[in-house]
């Protein structure tokens, strides 16, 4: 595969599809388009009891792209990765234009966790997550699903379905059905930047609305 762009990378999930390569070590990219494709409802993040009192003991803070690239480098640190050098450049380079963010979990200036994704319109393409102390990637996710909601923001795609996010509330829907919500989200405005972060009052509320 010839280089990929910026560009080349925002059209591609403009059409519903995304990056992968095979480890860390395989310079090759291949397209992923799944038949079958993971959301977050974003209006339904599931916040278990004991997931509550976790974001409840604010001994943490969230920041918004406070350190993007140890973000990648974070979800990139296992021993079986599909990101890459060039994956990892790609998303850097989105991310200085403004179309790649970050939501992290901060403990003592240490980073204990965070999610990455890529944003078109009310889109955001969740990428990878991870964590180095207990439930920071669900707080994390906790936060940015209410950040979402409250930015406007309409579709929240997960690219795979595995257990864990279905305990989270994520669910799987066909390919069309996808393709419709894209087409719909990519067309309206929304703005992760434009909006102050939640509070955990504001995230642990969302728990009393939804259940």
């Amino acid at each position: 595969m010839g280089d990929i762009t910026p560009e080349m990378l925002l059209r591609a999930y403009s059409m519903g599809i995304f990056p992968m390569s095979e480890h860390r070590n395989d310079p090759e990219i291949f397209w992923v388009d799944p038949k079958r494709r993971g959301v977050f409802p974003i209006k339904d993040f599931h916040i278990s009891r004991s997931l509550a009192r976790r974001i409840r003991r604010t001994d943490y803070r969230i920041a918004l792209n406070g350190d993007f690239e140890a973000v990648v480098d974070g979800c990139a640190d296992r021993s079986d990765t599909w990101i890459n050098s060039e994956i990892r450049g790609l998303y850097a380079a989105l991310h200085d234009r403004g179309q790649a963010h970050s939501l992290e979990v901060w403990q003592d200036d240490k980073l204990m966790g965070g999610v990455y994704g890529v944003v078109l319109g009310a889109a955001f393409f969740g990428e990878s997550m991870f964590s180095r102390m207990r439930d920071a990637s669900k707080i994390a996710l906790a936060y940015l699903t209410t950040h979402l909601e409250r930015s406007g923001f309409t579709l929240f795609d997960t690219q795979f379905i595995t257990p864990h996010l279905s305990s989270l509330g994520a669910v799987e829907i066909s390919r069309a059905q996808y393709q419709a919500d894209l087409a719909n989200a990519i067309r309206v405005p929304a703005d992760i930047r434009g909006h102050p972060l939640p509070s955990v009052y504001d995230v642990v509320q969302r728990r009393t609305q939804t259940s």
